[in-house]
């Protein structure tokens, strides 16, 4: 072999420089201002009303919005669900699925960067973390610092904020299930029950633990939805991503030397897009798993070009086919089927949501197979339950759909309270007993007396001896 392995002279003078995430530790940000950011505080201010909020409104004298699984209820507002009603929650999901498929294939992961909890909540307690100890800088210098009492007294204002954020938060989640102003009175008097009490403590501890020390690792490591995004994108999918062509060769340079004539990019290499990241990443690595399309590297990017004079937009929100040269394609196949799928699944759920049933009806038979009455008829008993799914009382008529020579044993009419459900018990006699064959279909139907369009009807089986 007389081929010479090529020799190539490497620059051992420069330093490697790693950026947070590959060095470890904890990952300080520096605090900046733009568009994108007041786009996520408008966003997250919006969650926060809702969230925090919704629990303390008041709807026809109960709680707004309020999960009663001990009477198994689910109060949204003017509507009552039950757990016959779980194919709607089951859709509710479909769509969210779908509209969060849609969104990604449209701009990447905005859902993380602008309206996850993980991420909005992990703002909030770096937010927190600056109040208490400072910008970036003073926080890398509090960490390399020996224990003094000022180390201490401002490590303890941050986590005791930081538990105070976190159990009025788990107070918030706890009062969609079950009261909100009971159990905030409970919590104050010391009286909430144990099973209550864990729950608080389960979340106030879930808050604390994954806003104020998993932070990025719950994007990075645990959450599903960052290992699938990258198969979900396209040539046209909007995502975060460098200039390379206009920014290399990246390097210093004076203030209003043609940095062009040095051979210079736009890209100064000030590392301030690698400063403000939450997750600790250089975004112009490329697009990396760790990233939380957040827009704070353009935020910071955008704030330094302005200073030099240059056009902003070294990092900004772009397509694949975009920073090759061409165009982004709005309307592709992909996009186009979410978009319509999410339409059909609305239209769906939304027809559901208005054709749903507010009278439920099951019908029991009785294990026995059949009796004789003392007309000599041929009787099956049954057990009616009837929930009332409005929230006013209602009188209900009760019959069978198409008697024929079946005879209903019973109540007729039925009055039931709001949300009350009731077990009642009737018999189904066959008239005509020279008609007995087996096994015959009977159908009962609850009807509401102030609504003739508000019925519902069920199915059961009538037995009778073959003749």
């Amino acid at each position: 072999m007389t081929d010479l392995i090529p020799v190539r002279s490497l620059d051992t003078a420069k330093p490697i420089r790693l950026t947070p995430a590959q060095a470890g530790g904890p990952i300080h940000t520096r605090s900046f201002t733009g568009r994108f950011r007041n786009l996520r505080l408008l966003g997250a201010g919006l969650l926060f009303l809702l969230f925090f909020g919704t629990a303390w409104i008041d709807w026809n004298g109960r709680q707004a919005v309020l999960w009663d699984l001990e009477n198994r209820q689910f109060h949204i507002f003017g509507a009552t669900f039950w757990p016959q009603d779980f194919i709607l929650l089951s859709a509710i999901l479909i769509i969210a699925a779908f509209g969060l498929f849609f969104i990604t294939v449209l701009a990447g992961r905005v859902w993380c960067g602008y309206a996850c909890p993980q991420s909005v909540w992990t703002w909030i307690f770096m937010r927190v973390e600056q109040f208490t100890e400072g910008d970036r800088g003073q926080r890398i210098k509090l960490d390399a610092a020996p224990w003094s009492l000022q180390k201490l007294a401002r490590r303890s204002a941050k986590h005791g904020l930081w538990l105070a954020v976190s159990l009025i938060t788990a107070l918030a989640f706890v009062g969609y299930f079950t009261p909100v102003r009971q159990l905030t009175l409970d919590l104050a008097t010391f009286e909430v029950g144990a099973t209550t009490a864990f729950w608080v403590l389960f979340f106030t501890a879930a808050t604390y633990v994954n806003a104020g020390w998993l932070r990025e690792k719950v994007c990075r490591d645990m959450c599903p939805y960052s290992r699938f995004q990258s198969v979900m994108f396209d040539s046209d999918t909007l995502v975060i991503s460098y200039d390379a062509a206009r920014g290399e060769t990246r390097g210093p340079r004076r203030k209003g030397a043609d940095h062009k004539a040095e051979g210079l990019g736009d890209c100064i290499d000030c590392t301030m897009c690698v400063q403000v990241c939450p997750t600790g990443i250089d975004i112009r690595d490329g697009l990396q798993l760790e990233c939380i399309g957040c827009g704070a590297c353009i935020d910071a990017c955008d704030s330094v070009m302005d200073k030099l004079g240059y056009a902003r937009g070294l990092v900004r929100y772009s397509s694949e086919n975009e920073l090759a040269g061409g165009k982004t394609h709005w309307l592709r196949p992909r996009l186009v089927g979410y978009a319509a799928m999410l339409a059909v699944m609305i239209g769906a759920f939304a027809w559901a949501l208005a054709e749903r049933p507010l009278i439920s009806l099951d019908v029991t038979r009785d294990r026995g197979l059949f009796r004789e009455n003392s007309l000599g008829q041929i009787e099956n008993i049954y057990s009616l339950k009837i929930i009332n799914k409005t929230q006013q009382a209602r009188s209900y008529a009760i019959a069978l759909v198409e008697p024929g020579d079946f005879e209903l044993h019973g109540p007729s009419t039925l009055n039931l309270a709001p949300g009350e459900i009731r077990d009642l018990p009737v018999s189904v006699a066959l008239t005509a007993t020279s008609n007995g064959a087996g096994p015959q279909t009977v159908r009962f139907e609850v009807r509401d007396q102030a609504d003739s369009q508000s019925h519902v009807s069920t199915r059961s089986t009538f037995l009778a001896p073959l003749r």
